[in-house]
């Protein structure tokens, strides 16, 4: 049979029946899951109905293809034979799948899940067969458990005495992380390559799991989360949709981390100096959780991840962690070493990303991320020169990097195996589909066949290197095309038939309400510009960008000891796509997409002098709800609100008003930092005056901050900056302000002189403030009605039109602002 005709075979069999159910879950399957996914609106195609074009999607498929058909199976099943007295002759591998090495085993799992999926992409059997084959030795292994002296269900190339370390709290490198990768595989061999067996193997797997942690009290299964152990509530929950039994929730749970989940709830980042892959998984498994359940705390937890980790933890490949681990949240330029951005931790939030735009689509930021993660880590973790694909294990991003590749049989990292994944799986999010909507994620060359409305969906594309898309649609049907508009597409066009289209918004998705007709094209111009993507805890440290193509400069050999100073007005681009010349303090540079960086060593991040635009920000808190304040100023420095606050008539239009209990504002990280000179103005109605309840509050914690309370411990308003402690403030006192009435502040800092206005007039000032903004460095807690300090207390009051500049206002500019009520 012919790759196409099993392509359509496997079309048919899922877009009409298991997918239409729980597309969040199956891609392909050969029987309907008992349970359609709560809380979704949003599918996945199945992989056999998108194929990849000619482009780098599908270059990047075919060498990983080529690996899985050349890896020896019997190889791989060495030491799962082994472990139960099994003989045999085959080869050990090395690495981590050495005989020796206590992770040995996971990389099965990972095979089993790409050669699924490569099954699934091209119907090609031999992917199925060895599939088959290693799930047939697999399924023997597991058949001599009791002989080898374990449990039944039990499957391991290691002994099950590991897992006794683990419930022991001993040390042992991560068992439950090998179970849920090879669970995982089995369960994909089940969905996408109709093994019966596999399921059969795996629901033994399962219940062996759930033996072991029932005979557990709460406190030891907790403990036992300590040790990593991969998405363990994410299969198990995905088993329990498939099946509709209700043990496998219960087995899931059981591997709820509260240590990490109960912060997530409360939206608290907690994460620094925890294992950064060994979190992701569980904030994948509790989205899942939340689609088994419609328990909404295990939604929040997922999205609260998500939004910490992308907004406080990325670097500008879109990868996260240094050394494997998180760090204090907007530590990036302080963070480039040789181990930074694990390729591991990216696939699982491109999995987490996926999850959540199933769930809310309207949030077009997930599939935002997912191109930036995509394009300038994960595609180009992949070495272009092998024909099997090696793979980074972490991206390097110190200046004079360079990246490093799996191999054959001595490697096995966990990133050689998500891996196999990542690139097998290359075409599962370019489309999603909803009620009569069709969505357009991803600008690769691809054809998609949407078998439920009888029509071919074909993308001509060479994007990244043009930055256009061309759509042309074969068959005849009704459906709502949603395009996404990149935030970075800056003046994109969508055309239908050469007729403009409305509604094309940086940042969001173009909808197309129409009857398709056959030969219909869809044109699509994505204007790309160099922008610079600066560092939160240092805005001289910037990254260079073509549209969301991450630049590094080429320095072949060149072992760079420390980051070079980039002139930004001197790059120019050269006749091929992507790539610029310009003038660094190494000499003459080229600089090429991130993704095509191999085989020698780079500079991702620059040194730049940064510019602060004179207002900064300009909150003008007139939204009536929700949890953002836009900046008016135009700059994009979008302010976040904590706990629901309400709005009250303000001074000028709305107030945000704060119940002095929980409630404040977060401003974007950095958002002065450089700045030699600054200005605050604001309006204050005050409901209650207590002492230390800050205004606004500035910094990184309570060793470096600069403040405004209405009324000090010693009875005096009081504006103080340190880079010290509270022992190195220095300080501006006035009369502490009352309660009831607007009041607008203003506090001026430049040329070593502090000014602090009450309404207009100049109240007090200090001629020894040395310190500005920029002798703060990162600030990465900027905020409004709460203080650096735990115990202190919340702000009680409304607060309107807050004004950020980098530079001293004039009196006359201050006594302005307070009689127009600006």
């Amino acid at each position: 049979m012919s790759a196409l005709s099993r392509r359509s075979l496997l079309r048919a069999g899922a877009v009409g029946a298991t997918a239409a159910v729980t597309g969040s879950l199956i891609e392909a399957a050969p029987a309907l899951a008992a349970r359609a996914d709560i809380g979704v609106s949003v599918f996945a195609f199945p992989l056999g109905a998108v194929t990849l074009l000619p482009g780098p999607f599908s270059a990047n498929a075919g060498r990983i293809q080529s690996y899985l058909s050349f890896i020896d199976a019997d190889r791989l099943l060495h030491t799962f034979r082994l472990n139960v007295g099994l003989s045999s002759s085959a080869a050990a591998c090395g690495g981590w799948e050495s005989p020796t090495t206590e992770l040995r085993g996971h990389s099965m799992g990972h095979v089993l899940s790409g050669l699924a999926q490569a099954y699934a992409s091209t119907g090609t059997a031999a992917f199925k067969t060895k599939g088959d084959y290693l799930v047939a030795q697999l399924a023997i292994c597991q058949g001599r458990a009791a002989t080898a002296g374990y449990n039944t269900g039990y499957l391991s190339a290691y002994p099950e005495s590991f897992i006794d370390r683990v419930e022991a709290r001993q040390s042992v490198w991560a068992p439950y992380y090998t179970l849920h990768k090879i669970m995982a595989g089995l369960l994909d061999m089940h969905l996408l390559a109709g093994n019966a067996q596999a399921l059969t193997v795996l629901t033994a797997m399962a219940g062996w799991v759930k033996f072991r942690n029932d005979r557990l009290t709460q406190t030891q299964r907790q403990n036992m989360l300590d040790t990593e152990f991969g998405g363990m509530n994410e299969v198990l929950t995905n088993l329990y949709q498939l099946t509709g039994n209700a043990a496998h929730l219960t087995t899931a749970q059981y591997f709820d981390h509260a240590e990490i989940f109960d912060p997530l709830a409360n939206n608290t980042d907690a994460l620094n100096n925890y294992h950064a892959n060994t979190q992701i998984p569980k904030a994948v498994g509790a989205i899942r959780e939340y689609h088994a359940t419609g328990t909404t705390r295990y939604r929040d937890i997922a999205r609260n991840f998500w939004d910490i980790v992308v907004g406080h933890h990325i670097y500008a490949n879109g990868g996260n962690s240094n050394g494997e681990y998180f760090h204090a949240p907007d530590r990036i330029a302080s963070e480039l070493s040789d181990t930074t951005t694990e390729s591991c931790n990216t696939y699982n939030m491109l999995k987490l990303s996926r999850q959540l735009f199933f769930t809310d689509p309207t949030r077009a930021a997930y599939m935002e991320f997912y191109e930036k993660a995509l394009y300038n880590h994960l595609l180009g973790a992949q070495d272009p020169n092998s024909s099997h694909g090696f793979h980074s294990y972490y991206t390097p991003l110190r200046s004079g990097g360079i990246k490093t590749y799996s191999n054959d049989y001595n490697n096995f990292t966990c990133c050689h195996g998500t891996g196999m994944e990542t690139h097998t799986k290359l075409n599962d999010s370019i489309y999603f589909y909803g009620t009569d909507t069709l969505y357009v994620n991803l600008f690769a060359a691809s054809q998609l066949n949407w078998a439920d409305k009888s029509v071919t969906v074909r993308q001509d594309t060479t994007f990244p290197e043009t930055s256009s898309s061309r759509l042309t649609i074969t068959g005849t049907a009704t459906f709502t095309m949603r395009v996404r508009v990149p935030s970075w597409a800056s003046g994109a066009t969508i055309r239908v038939n050469n007729v403009a289209q409305s509604g094309v918004v940086p940042g969001s998705y173009a909808a197309i309400n129409r009857t398709w007709a056959n030969g219909d094209v869809v044109d699509i111009s994505l204007p790309m510009a160099l922008t610079r993507e600066s560092t939160p805890d240092s805005a001289s440290t910037q990254a260079v960008k073509y549209g969301p193509i991450l630049l590094a400069g080429a320095y072949g050999t060149n072992n760079l000891s420390g980051l070079p100073t980039l002139n930004p007005a001197t790059l120019q681009a050269t006749s091929t796509p992507l790539q610029f010349t310009g003038t660094a303090s190494t000499g003459q540079v080229t600089l090429l997409p991130f993704y095509k960086m191999h085989g020698q060593r780079y500079s991702v991040y620059w040194n730049i002098a940064a510019s602060l635009p004179p207002l900064v920000a300009h909150y003008q808190f007139n939204e009536t709800s929700g949890t953002t304040v836009s900046d008016a100023s135009g700059n994009g420095k979008t302010a976040t609100v904590t706990s629901p606050a309400s709005w009250v008539a303000g001074r000028s239009g709305n107030a945000i008003n704060l119940s002095g209990s929980s409630q404040y504002v977060t401003l974007p990280s950095g958002i002065l930092s450089g700045a030699g000179a600054c200005s605050v103005a604001v309006w204050v109605r005050l409901d209650t005056v207590a002492n230390w309840a800050r205004l606004f509050d500035f910094g990184s914690g309570t060793t470096a901050n600069m403040f405004f309370v209405p009324r000090s411990g010693s009875n005096t308003a009081r504006f103080a900056i340190t880079s010290s402690g509270a022992g190195g403030e220095q300080r501006i006192d006035a009369p502490a302000l009352t309660a009831g009435a607007w009041i607008h502040v203003a506090v001026t800092i430049g040329a070593n002189t502090g000014i602090l206005y009450l309404n207009g007039a100049e109240a007090a000032r200090n001629t020894a403030m040395t310190l500005t903004p920029g002798s703060l460095g990162a600030t990465n807690q900027n905020w409004v009605g709460r203080s650096q300090y735990s115990g202190d207390p919340y702000l009680d009051g409304a607060v309107d039109s807050l004004r950020l500049y980098s530079r001293v206002l004039t009196a006359a500019e201050v006594s302005n602002l307070f009689s127009t009520g600006q």
